[in-house]
């Protein structure tokens, strides 16, 4: 019988924020044991190099302590000839609230298994135990463990549900593919379509959870639907960390890691739905929808993955862009959301996309290729010669979308589209050639459809949106964002001044000298805030000049500034309520699926 990789992890010492994990294995490879850390984790497209996070780490063999070699700053080698069981020790620095790595403190701990887990090189394939031991030191606090990695069931040890003892894994990559939350966190649990899901929320709240649950049950049971019952997993689980101030998720084949602002969590009595809940409802979506679209349907390029080297792909406007465009779609079709709310979020990502001039010189492919290098590594250029696969490749999703329907009469959509992927690369583990999405394309829509869908993906033309969404009775305005002239910059706050964070390609900003870093400090002779810019330029008119100092580096310098009017690039949609019929009930299949 094959004898299972074996770990254990605790939270050793929390204040200090150290996990120690030990890993077995009682059959090392004769010509020596390699052992190694991932370098990224799917799903965030940077090399982000886990092992820096390592502080000790030691091995043994039947009492004796081994040798241990580097061979590069992820990678430790174990002399060959070992003939009895190894087991190697090691700590984990752990103080990074994100969704990505790993945190711990007194309050909780989480980890994703790429920031934890050493793989024993040879042994991949199998199985792998997991014994999540109490925290040090704060016995009687009453911890749990939220995780979707399955209990050890009729193994020694083997966890109650939310409880510490023994989880186990397939293989190490599902070992790696489901995160873990520890500590006092709030729960609420549901089911859609038949399986269990769970929402574990860390940090102080005052959520409502029963609302909570019964707006995510319809958003999870229509993209199941969408892709056809059963779920591909047997129980799903949201891990959420409340904070004052953050955004994140990253998707798990069976979970997923959020990061949200408590305020955007529901509230008892709340009688709307907030922006900000809209917003984390979204990222629920989001995330949950990848479940299907990366984590099972996935571009050859990631099958298998490679962690410790970056893996090229020029799909993710496929993968994370149609993703980006059903997860507020699924909003308004199980009517968590109205039609009006949702024109106003595809608006808001319209015009996203066209305030960066870096649409007109980047591909949305090219930026799914470079996302290791620009997209996930911006600098205060990026605006200028980047656009997001995200939202970008959303506006693609629906393009395509609108035309498949449009082109047939209502017969084929994204939809089909997507079901097809999913039985064809989801259900068999088949990875998506580079070009697969415009075969697929030409085959449910024709030829050109294919050839079409190439054009936008591959090339910086602006994108036909004001036809194709007249094709379902609605209308594209543009308008002003503002009626305050224009700077050309975005600012953040460097003390009690504003600093020009971001530069616009043309801008008045640019046009004058000024640079990214730049910090103003007076407007006409008066003394700039932070806040207090935009009511300085709200009193003046396009065209005017205004002289502005500024400080670069250490030294004073001196700009002449002619203020621009405010450039329509504010989308507006709206439902053409004098649309033909057949548009509307193009609309009316779009909207409600």
């Amino acid at each position: 019988m094959t004898t299972p990789v074996r770990y254990t992890i605790q939270a050793a010492q929390p204040g200090a924020h150290l996990f120690e994990v030990t890993l077995h294995i009682n059959q090392p490879e004769p010509a020596g044991q390699v052992f190694s850390l991932p370098a990224w984790i799917p799903g965030s497209y940077m090399i982000r190099e886990f092992a820096r996070n390592i502080v000790t780490l030691s091995a043994e063999s039947n009492g004796e302590v081994l040798p241990v070699t580097r061979s590069d700053k992820h990678t430790w080698h174990l002399p060959g000839g070992l003939s009895g069981p190894v087991t190697l020790r090691y700590s984990v620095y752990a103080w990074d609230l994100s969704v990505r790595t790993a945190h711990l403190d007194q309050t909780h701990g989480f980890f994703n298994g790429t920031s934890v887990f050493l793989c024993a090189h040879g042994h991949e394939a199998l199985p792998h135990l997991v014994d999540i031991l109490p925290p040090r030191g704060l016995e009687g606090a009453g911890w749990r463990v939220a995780t979707s990695l399955p209990v050890a069931v009729g193994e020694p040890g083997g966890a109650e549900p939310y409880g510490f003892g023994l989880y186990r894994a397939d293989d190490y990559d599902a070992l790696i593919d489901h995160p873990v939350e520890m500590g006092t966190f709030s729960l609420v649990e549901f089911e859609a379509c038949g399986v269990p899901h769970a929402v574990a929320i860390t940090g102080r709240h005052d959520c409502d959870l029963a609302r909570l649950a019964a707006d995510l049950k319809p958003v999870c049971e229509a993209q199941i639907r969408l892709f056809g019952e059963p779920a591909p997993m047997d129980r799903y689980v949201f891990l959420v960390m409340a904070v004052g101030d953050g955004y994140g998720g990253l998707e798990h084949r069976a979970s997923t890691a959020l990061l949200c602002s408590r305020a955007d969590l529901p509230y008892p009595g709340m009688e709307t739905v907030s922006e900000g809940y809209r917003q984390f409802l979204g990222l629920c979506s989001h995330e949950y929808f990848h479940t299907w679209n990366v984590k099972r349907i996935k571009p050859a390029a990631f099958v298998p993955y490679r962690l410790a080297v970056e893996n090229y792909t020029r799909l993710l406007w496929a993968f994370e862009g149609f993703t980006s465009y059903y997860d507020d779609l699924m909003l308004v079709r199980s009517g968590r959301i109205t039609v009006a709310d949702y024109l106003s979020l595809l608006g808001k990502t319209v015009s996203q996309v066209h305030k960066g001039s870096g649409r007109r010189k980047q591909s949305v492919a090219e930026s799914s290729f470079e996302a290791w290098t620009k997209y996930y590594r911006q600098d205060e250029n990026s605006p200028n010669a980047i656009v997001s696969y995200y939202t970008k490749g959303a506006l693609v999703g629906l393009l395509l979308d609108l035309r498949l329907r449009s082109g047939s009469g209502g017969a084929v959509s994204l939809d089909d589209l997507m079901r097809a992927l999913w039985q064809r690369h989801g259900l068999t583990g088949r990875g998506v050639a580079e070009d697969g999405l415009y075969a697929l394309a030409a085959e449910l829509g024709g030829p050109e459809v294919g050839d079409w869908l190439r054009e936008l993906v591959e090339g910086t033309a602006e994108l036909p949106l004001a036809d194709h969404l007249a094709q379902v009775g609605v209308g594209l305005a543009w308008e002003a964002g503002s009626a305050t002239p224009a700077l050309g910059a975005r600012t953040a706050a460097e003390g009690d001044f504003p600093r020009l964070a971001n530069v616009y390609e043309g801008g008045a900003a640019q046009l004058a000298g000024l640079s990214a870093g730049d910090v103003l400090v007076a407007l006409d002779g008066l003394k700039l805030t932070a806040s207090g810019l935009d009511k300085l330029l709200a009193r003046r008119r396009p065209g005017e000049r205004v002289t502005l100092h500024a400080f670069r580096r250490d030294e004073l310098m001196c700009f002449e500034v002619e203020l621009a009017g405010a450039l329509p690039d504010t989308a507006r949609l709206t439902l053409l309520e004098d649309a033909e019929s057949s548009r509307q009930a193009l609309r009316k299949a779009w909207l409600e699926g």
